[in-house]
C-alpha cells in the first residue's frame, strides 16, 4: 500500500475488465497501463516505485508513459488536504480509469470529489512524524503480554523519586541533581523534521547532494514550509520534482525552490470560532500536471498537462490562432516553387 505519495484512486463509469481493454496504446504504454489497473485500491503509483516493479522500464520511461496515459484520459494526479485543525497535511492520489474519459469528464468528476470532500473531513492516518493526536488510555492493571510494548512505551513521566536518590547519592554528583533531568531531552532531541527532509534530497535524487552545512543552511527555509501545514513527503517532493538534467549548485538552487515556491499557509481551526461550519481547513484537491507535478486547477490542466509540458509533448497544440492551410493554396505553393526551380536551372 502507498505510503502518504501517489496512492491509486479508481475512478467510476469503468467498463469490464477485457483483454483488449489498451489494445490501442503503444507497447510501452500498454504494458504500464495493464500493471497499473491490476493493481489494488491504495497502491504506491510514484514512477520510482512502478520502475522498481516492472524492470523493462526506467524512471523515464515510465514517467514519458504515466504522461501519455494521463493525455489519453485515463489517469489523472491531484493533491489533497487531509487532516484537522493543526495536523493537516496533503497527500498525492492518482485516479486512474481503465475507461478513457475526455478533459470534461475528469474536470466534472474532480470538481465533484472536490465538492464531497469539503462537506466529508478526509480522516486518512497521520504520517509517520506526525505525533497522535491524543496519548492512549492508561494501561490496566493486569498485565498482558500482548499489551505489554504498548503499555511500557506509553508513559512518558516517571515517578518523583528524587528524595530517595538526594538521600542515597553519594557526595561526588551532588552538584548536578537538577542539572540530571535536563539533559536527556537535550541529547534525545535530534535533528529537526526540516533538516531530516533536507538530508535525504540526496537520497532520493543524486542531482542534489546537500552537506551537512548545506542543510543546516537551508533548515529555517524548509521548517517555514512545514509551519505552514505541508508533510515531509510533499516537501521533498515539491524540491526534486522537474529537475533539469545538471543541477551545478544544489545549495543555490534548493534555496531558490524553497523562496520561490513556498505554499500558502493553511488557516487552522483556531482562526474561526469553535463549532462553525468553517472552522477546519477547507479539504479540497487540488490537480497537478502529471509530467512536472506544477499544481493547478482542472480546466487550466488540459490532458492532465501544463502550458509548459503540454507545448513540450504536443508542438502544435498551442498554435490554435492559425487558421489551417487550405490544400489548393498548398499545392499552389509547390507549383510556384517548382516554376522558380526551373527558372533557375534555365539560368
Amino acid at each position: 500500500m502507498a505510503k502518504p505519495g501517489y496512492g491509486k484512486r479508481t475512478a467510476p463509469n469503468q467498463r469490464p475488465r477485457t483483454p483488449d481493454d489498451f489494445s490501442l496504446l503503444p507497447v510501452r504504454e500498454r504494458y504500464v497501463a495493464a500493471y497499473v489497473d491490476h493493481l489494488p485500491e491504495g497502491a504506491a503509483m510514484s514512477v520510482k516505485e512502478l520502475a522498481k516493479q516492472l524492470p523493462l522500464y526506467g524512471q523515464q520511461a515510465i514517467s514519458s508513459a504515466l504522461t501519455a496515459l494521463s493525455v489519453a484520459g485515463h489517469l489523472r494526479r491531484v493533491r489533497c488536504a487531509v487532516g484537522a485543525g493543526d495536523e493537516t497535511w496533503w497527500v498525492f492520489r492518482t485516479f486512474w480509469s481503465r475507461t478513457a474519459h475526455d478533459n470534461e469528464w475528469w474536470t466534472t468528476y474532480l470538481t465533484t470529489e472536490n465538492t464531497k470532500k469539503t462537506a466529508a473531513p478526509d480522516s486518512a492516518p497521520p504520517p509517520p512524524w506526525v505525533p497522535d493526536e491524543e496519548p492512549p488510555p492508561p494501561a490496566p492493571e493486569e498485565p498482558r503480554t500482548e499489551q505489554g510494548a504498548e503499555s511500557t512505551a506509553v508513559p512518558q513521566q516517571r515517578p518523583p523519586v528524587q528524595a530517595p536518590d538526594a538521600e542515597t547519592a553519594p557526595p561526588a554528583p551532588d552538584t548536578a541533581p537538577d542539572m540530571a533531568p535536563d539533559t536527556p531531552p537535550r541529547s534525545e532531541a535530534g535533528p529537526s523534521p526540516a533538516y531530516l527532509a533536507l538530508a535525504r534530497l540526496g537520497h532520493e535524487d543524486r542531482r542534489l547532494p546537500l552537506s551537512a552545512g548545506d542543510c543546516a543552511a537551508l533548515e529555517p527555509l524548509a521548517a517555514e514550509w512545514l509551519a505552514r501545514g505541508v508533510s515531509v513527503d510533499y516537501l521533498i517532493s515539491a524540491l526534486t520534482a522537474g529537475l533539469p538534467a545538471q543541477v551545478d549548485s544544489p545549495l543555490g538552487f534548493i534555496r531558490k525552490r524553497l523562496t520561490d515556491k513556498i505554499p500558502p499557509r493553511i488557516p487552522t481551526a483556531g482562526s474561526d470560532s469553535p463549532g462553525a461550519p468553517g472552522s477546519a481547513p477547507a479539504r479540497r484537491i487540488l490537480m497537478e500536471c502529471t509530467d512536472c507535478g506544477r499544481p493547478g486547477q482542472p480546466e487550466a490542466l488540459p490532458d492532465g498537462l501544463c502550458r509548459p509540458c503540454r507545448t513540450t509533448h504536443q508542438p502544435n497544440t498551442d498554435n490554435t490562432g492559425q487558421a489551417p492551410v487550405d490544400p489548393t493554396e498548398a499545392a499552389d505553393i509547390e507549383a510556384r516553387m517548382a516554376n522558380l526551380r526551373d527558372l533557375l536551372r534555365t539560368v
